[in-house]
């Protein structure tokens, strides 16, 4: 699904067509190398420039560098021919963008992420390290499990309604892409800045892996970079 591509900027998220693209969740590396080489030609990228995490469930933001992966789960850069890319099958896949300023970031926002500012961590670390200004960034959230699907413990539902607020629980279910959404408000996102694809990745019918539908399944990804 390509979301984005014009003179300065390409974006899309991958589909099962695509095969799985994460080494973590296979023994068998070289059919991910395939898949990756293959997306690049697809997408006309450089391979060897390509940045992606061990992503951890955390809240940490690195600068991105093609050198290294990092235990990270947000990435950024302002460099040309540069692409980022946020491996996922549940969790919301986040793609970032400031055309004024010329930098982009990647954001892996799962339900720990979420609850520790993982995009709004990303916010400020565009802002510290790019001098961008809230308002001329652009946010796209990709297919990822809705509400009607992400059912947490009791526990965990009480929590969620305690910090962020009864509008995103319902029952036992918890609303990942709204918490986001807020928090990205508050951290001075314009709401017309904020695109959130309607796509449950469990209950859905469009072709994204799904970690809770299958537990061995491969990874789509999110992925931009500044032509």
């Amino acid at each position: 699904m390509i979301i984005k591509n014009t003179p300065e900027l390409f974006a899309l998220f991958t589909e099962t067509s695509d095969e799985n693209i994460a080494y973590h969740v296979t023994t068998n590396s070289s059919q991910v190398d395939i898949a990756r080489k293959n997306l690049s030609k697809k997408y006309q990228f450089e391979l060897s420039n390509l940045c992606y995490m061990d992503q951890i469930h955390s809240n940490e933001v690195k600068i991105a560098d093609p050198s290294q992966v990092f235990k990270c789960d947000a990435l950024i850069t302002n460099k040309l021919d540069t692409p980022l890319m946020v491996m996922v099958a549940d969790c919301i896949p986040i793609i970032f963008f400031d055309l004024k300023k010329k930098a982009i970031a990647v954001t892996h926002a799962g339900r720990v992420g979420t609850f520790n500012n993982i995009a709004s961590n990303t916010i400020q670390k565009l802002i510290s390290t790019y001098q961008c200004d809230p308002k001329d960034i652009e946010v796209i959230f990709g297919p990822s499990i809705k509400m009607c699907c992400y059912e947490v413990s009791s526990e965990m539902a009480e929590f969620t309604k305690e910090n962020f607020g009864k509008e995103f629980v319902q029952d036992r279910n918890i609303d990942l892409q709204g918490i986001n959404k807020l928090q990205l408000l508050k951290a001075g996102i314009e709401n017309t800045n904020i695109t959130i694809n309607d796509i449950c990745t469990q209950c859905g019918d469009m072709p994204y892996f799904s970690y809770r539908n299958d537990k061995s399944c491969g990874r789509f990804a999110g992925l931009v970079f500044l032509k």
